[in-house]
């Protein structure tokens, strides 16, 4: 059966069913496969894409980039001083300008801007990173994890670290819709809320394909695990809560010791980026007992985190064609 997504956004995943998200990803997969060949499809011909970034970016705003320029679209960067919602303008205001001018609009930033705008914008709104979800991430996690396993269905997955954050409730949708088993291995103090998790699996209900389970324990929580993911202990705006850091998720740093806990020689590293693992940064300089994962463990023939960054390009790609 033919899949129609045009006109919908994407604010945390659950918008979007089993059969929607990994045609997206299998869409990804070709328009890679393609890319290698140096052949562009241009379907997104004379499309006008709007990126508004509240918040830093690299490898968000650069996938957003070239996939446009990919796809023969063009995109336009607004700064925040640019746009300024609420303070001459409203958020619904300027939400039903660009849908008069665009063909879709990136967003990074507040959640709660973000739903104004795909309330009232009127064309499809992609949530490029909130305090609540990153979407657009996990959507190349799965990507990379495809390519890797050739399946989701059945993969095991652990993520150590800090469990409270946007990447791991984008995890937790993606997993469960798409049939990964997820292990969330963190101190109870950082654990995601019961509250989140029933909210979560009361909306995929139709589709919990896969699970979810909450851990503080290491060794039972990598045990038999095909993937070891990692992310900064620190998110953006948490940057005093550093030593606090340090000192509850210190155990917790991805070493070779801890990826051998997995007892699988084939399990990966996957890192969704930026990450501290080395002392050619201010914040490890500074904190070096801040990085999450060590030098050799993300330098290693194991670690797929480029891969994985790149696919953030080719999902977003799939993202906007399939939307627009």
């Amino acid at each position: 059966m033919p899949i129609n997504i045009k006109g919908r956004s994407l604010v945390s995943m659950l918008e979007f069913s089993f059969v929607e998200i990994d045609y997206l990803i299998n869409s990804a997969i070709e328009l890679k496969r393609l890319k290698n060949q140096r052949v562009f499809p241009k379907n997104l011909s004379n499309r006008n894409i709007a990126l508004i970034f509240d918040r830093p970016s690299c490898r968000t705003r650069t996938s957003f980039v070239v996939a446009a320029s990919d796809e023969g679209a063009h995109l336009e960067i607004f700064p925040y001083e640019d746009i300024r919602f609420g303070i001459k303008e409203s958020v619904k205001d300027i939400a039903r300008v660009f849908g008069r001018m665009f063909d879709g609009i990136a967003y990074r930033g507040d959640h709660s801007t973000l739903l104004e705008l795909v309330e009232y914008a009127g064309i499809p709104v992609w949530n490029s990173l909130t305090e609540s979800y990153h979407p657009t991430q996990v959507l190349a996690d799965l990507m990379t994890i495809k390519e890797r396993f050739g399946q989701l269905k059945g993969i095991k997955l652990a993520y150590v670290g800090d469990g409270r954050n946007n990447v791991v409730n984008s995890l937790i949708i993606g997993c469960l819709k798409m049939g990964v088993d997820l292990k969330i291995v963190t101190p109870n103090e950082l654990a995601p809320s019961l509250e989140l998790l029933k909210s979560i699996k009361e909306d995929c209900a139709d589709e919990l394909f896969g699970s979810v389970i909450v851990t503080d324990n290491i060794e039972e929580g990598v045990r038999d695990c095909h993937i070891i993911y990692g992310d900064v202990w620190i998110s953006m705006g948490e940057e005093h809560l550093i030593e606090e850091r340090i000192a509850l998720l210190s155990k917790y740093k991805v070493t070779q010791e801890l990826m051998s806990l997995t007892d699988n020689d084939e399990t990966i590293y996957l890192h969704c980026l930026p990450a501290l693992h080395d002392q050619n940064t201010i914040i490890s300089q500074n904190h070096p007992d801040i990085m999450e994962v060590s030098e050799d463990v993300f330098e290693s023939p194991r670690s797929f985190v480029f891969d994985q960054a790149e696919n953030r390009m080719h999902t977003i790609k799939a993202l906007m064609n399939a939307t627009i």
